[in-house]
């Protein structure tokens, strides 16, 4: 799980994708939730320093609300 954070807060940061973003929180949520205590604290905290930041600059980037994937293809 915490490697997939990473992928998706990448994938957030560069393409901008809101989801991805959130995903990439949830994720690192769940690796944190599921860490031992022999578990590299460090990485844990910067995977999810990274997603956060992810959702913060992508927001910063376009404030507006995220729109659901399948939005464009009702109009």
């Amino acid at each position: 799980m915490n490697i997939l954070g990473m992928v998706f807060s990448m994938c957030g940061l560069m393409m901008r994708l809101k989801w991805c973003a959130w995903a990439a929180i949830f994720c690192s949520s769940v690796s944190f939730a599921n860490s031992r205590i022999t578990d590299d604290t460090k990485q844990i905290i910067s995977s999810f320093m990274l997603s956060v930041s992810a959702v913060v600059m992508s927001y910063l980037q376009n404030p507006a609300p995220m729109s659901p994937p399948w939005a464009p293809l009702i109009s």
